[in-house]
Formats: C-alpha cells, sequence, structure tokens
C-alpha cells in the first residue's frame, strides 16, 4: 500500500498522520521541514521549503511505503525552461520542446521528458567507446600491470593481471542514461503509459552496468560523436545530480528526486543575464571570487560580476529566489550588496528577485552615493516576457556610469 502526501513549495505546514520512523527519515533527508505533533501522537507536521520534486520512503517490514510530492509555485512548462539555463541546454529546452505540456505533475512531466530524450539518443543504436577494463585473467591480453601481479600474486605465473581497453557499449553516457531510467521507474506516480516506455528503454540498456548508489556520476565529455546524447545525458543528471535523494536511514529506504529553486532560478539569472550582456561586448562571470578585505582575509563570490571591454569590473548582480516578506525584500541583501560594491568600487548594485509582493526598487545609501536596484521577476510570465525583463536588466548593467 503506497500512501501519497501532495505539498506545495513555500506553502504553510500540512498535519499528516506518519509513523515516527518515516517522519524522521524525511527530516533527516532534508526534503521537508518535519515536526512530530506534541499534542497528537502519529502525527507530522510537514512544510516543503524551496526543493520541489516526489521522494518515496519504504518501510523493510513490509508496512507499506510513503511518497511526498511537492509542487512548485510556478507552472510545469515554465520550471523546465529555467532547468534548460541551469543545466546548460541550447535551444531546444529553452523553447519549450521537452514535452511537458500533457503533464500537470512534476513527476510524470520529468519522467516524460527523460523517456523522449533517452529514445531520441537512443533512436541510431547504443552509442558505443572505449572503455579500460583491469582485471585478473589466464590469459595475456592488453598490458600486464606488473606492479599488481608482483603485489597480488607473489611471482605466480597465473592468473596475470592485465589491462586493456575495450570497445563496448557499456560505457559513462549509457550507464547515465540507464541509471536515470531505472531511478525513474522505482517512483510511483509515473503514469502507466509513460513506465511502459521507460521499461522499454530500460531493455535497450540491458547490457550496461547500473551506477551502484552513492558512487559518483562517470565524467563524460561533450563530443561531436555523442552530440544526439546530449540534451537527454543533461536531462538525466537533473534526476541523478546531488539533490537527488537515496540512501536509508534507520533501515528505511528513501529515494527520489528533488529541484532547488534556489539554484534553478539563480542559474537561469546569472546564465541569461550573461548572454545578453554578450551583445552589448561585455562579459560576464559567475560566482567569481573576490576578497572583502585589504588582507584577503574575508571571501566574497557574487553570483555574476560584470567586465567591460576594457576589462574593468562594471556591475555586480547577486539573484534571490525568496518567498514573499510581509514587508518587502529581506533588508540583510542589501547590506550583503552594499559590500559588494564598496569592495569592487562601484557606484551601483543590483539584486534580483522572483516576484512575490514586491516590485523594482531602489535604494540610495547614506553618506556613500551608492545605488541598490532591486529587481523583481514574475515567473508566472511566458518565457518571451521573462527574457524582455531580462534584458532591460542587461541593459542598466552595461549602462551603469563609471566611478
Amino acid at each position: 500500500m503506497t500512501r501519497a502526501v501532495d505539498l506545495v513549495e513555500h506553502a504553510p505546514a500540512v498535519s499528516v498522520a506518519l509513523p515516527d520512523a518515516v517522519g524522521r527519515a524525511l527530516a533527516s533527508a532534508g526534503v521537508v521541514e518535519a515536526v512530530p505533533d506534541p499534542y497528537t501522537p502519529g502525527r507530522w507536521s510537514l512544510r516543503a521549503g524551496s526543493k520541489v520534486g516526489a521522494v518515496a520512503v519504504t518501510a523493510p517490514d513490509g508496512a507499506g511505503s510513503f511518497t511526498v510530492r511537492i509542487a512548485p509555485k510556478v507552472p510545469i512548462a515554465r520550471l523546465f525552461f529555467l532547468l534548460g539555463y541551469s543545466l546548460n541546454t541550447q535551444d531546444l529546452w529553452r523553447d519549450g520542446d521537452v514535452g511537458v505540456a500533457g503533464h500537470r505533475g512534476l513527476l510524470p512531466a520529468l519522467a516524460h521528458a527523460v523517456e523522449r530524450q533517452v529514445d531520441r539518443a537512443l533512436r541510431q543504436g547504443l552509442l558505443q567507446g572505449y572503455r579500460t577494463t583491469e582485471e585478473s585473467s589466464l590469459v595475456v591480453r592488453g598490458r600486464i600491470r606488473e606492479t599488481e601481479q608482483i603485489r597480488r600474486r607473489f611471482g605466480a605465473m597465473l592468473p596475470v593481471e592485465v589491462a586493456y581497453d575495450e570497445f563496448t557499449t557499456d560505457i559513462a553516457e549509457n550507464r547515465i542514461l540507464r541509471t536515470a531510467v531505472e531511478r525513474l521507474l522505482r517512483l510511483p506516480g509515473v503514469p502507466g503509459e509513460v513506465r511502459r516506455r521507460l521499461l522499454h528503454q530500460r531493455a535497450r540498456l540491458a547490457d550496461v552496468e547500473v551506477i551502484s548508489r552513492g558512487r559518483p556520476l562517470p565524467a563524460w565529455q561533450p563530443t561531436r560523436l555523442n552530440s544526439r546524447y546530449h540534451q537527454a545525458l543533461r536531462l538525466a543528471r537533473a534526476v541523478l545530480d546531488d539533490t537527488s535523494v537515496e540512501h536509508a536511514p534507520g533501515g528505511l529506504r528513501v529515494h527520489g528526486f528533488l529541484f532547488d529553486m534556489n539554484r534553478l532560478f539563480e542559474d537561469f539569472v546569472t546564465v541569461a543575464l550573461r548572454e545578453a550582456c554578450r551583445a552589448h561586448g561585455h562579459t560576464a562571470r559567475l560566482q567569481d571570487p573576490h576578497h572583502l578585505d585589504v588582507a584577503a582575509a574575508i571571501r566574497m563570490k557574487p553570483d555574476l560580476v560584470l567586465y567591460g571591454p576594457d576589462g574593468a569590473v562594471r556591475a555586480v548582480v547577486d539573484a534571490k529566489y525568496k518567498a514573499g516578506k510581509r514587508h518587502g525584500f529581506p533588508d540583510a541583501d542589501l547590506y550583503q550588496m552594499l559590500a559588494y560594491c564598496t569592495a569592487l568600487g562601484l557606484p551601483e548594485g543590483h539584486l534580483v528577485y522572483a516576484r512575490g509582493n514586491a516590485a523594482h526598487a531602489a535604494h540610495t545609501v547614506r553618506h556613500t552615493g551608492v545605488v541598490i536596484h532591486q529587481h523583481a521577476l514574475d515567473l508566472d510570465q511566458e518565457p518571451s516576457g521573462l527574457l524582455a525583463d531580462i534584458g532591460e536588466v542587461a541593459d542598466r548593467l552595461v549602462n551603469t556610469p563609471r566611478v
């Protein structure tokens, strides 16, 4: 028996009847804020933060499983638009060509998108490549690993420690796709038709090893030879990257995927601004390291630092995805931006928010003349409108007056 709990990003807490072990597992995994009800045993207060996605918790004693689904506040199609910038894709996702329009939930939409991209990648057959294999063998193949032969065999002739390059389909790219498919198949809530197609993709990848839980994803390099895999691999990474959940606290099995809306919004703003400013002949560096003090003891890394054609610093930006604040934007963000402007010698700084209940504002700091602009992007609008707003911010950045 599977029970589903539906939450909404940054919505008020919901009281849910849960076994204590499941509540503790959700809290320890950082999926949601989970607090036991002090007055009603067996009930937990669950509140979603900025992470959205789906997580399943399975009890080993057959007591059933619990699925927590966290829906984003933005439309699903808009989330995939932001994700396209976060994963550094090109026009495919940014134009909305990911086939999610028919799915209203995040998990069905993601599973459908992964399956479609995997199918597109494998349409011409599985990619093959060379993989270095090290093993003990009764025959010499490739080259002998002399050090290992001496260390393990103590002078014995057989077996022989060898290393050789094997041309195979069991390579990093196919392993990543197979593991993403397996991850989605373990999650309840995937529509039946999508599940059947995922099973078909798993059969096509049957000879490929699944990446074990806890092991890092193998490295792969984008090349002309694997270009048809690029979109599928980037989307698979969204299922398997470090925001994903897969561990077993207290005998319970927790697995699923989570998107951090803070990171998605930050990546969208900085990458989109970088591209918009490039058209003006400026260069933007993301997470650019600087120091606040003369002794270079206090490090700071603004989300984006803009450099003019002459190489001089022209502007600084920080992106903040935060829930609406009763009295406007958080004051601490202003203090942080003032420090950036002071250290970089800039007359203006820019904070970009996801619009909650506040609009654009500008604050002039006393005794310094530094102006801090606070921009608000409406994520509910169409991508063209979002990019138009980004273009307005970019125009203000490149036209920032020099000191």
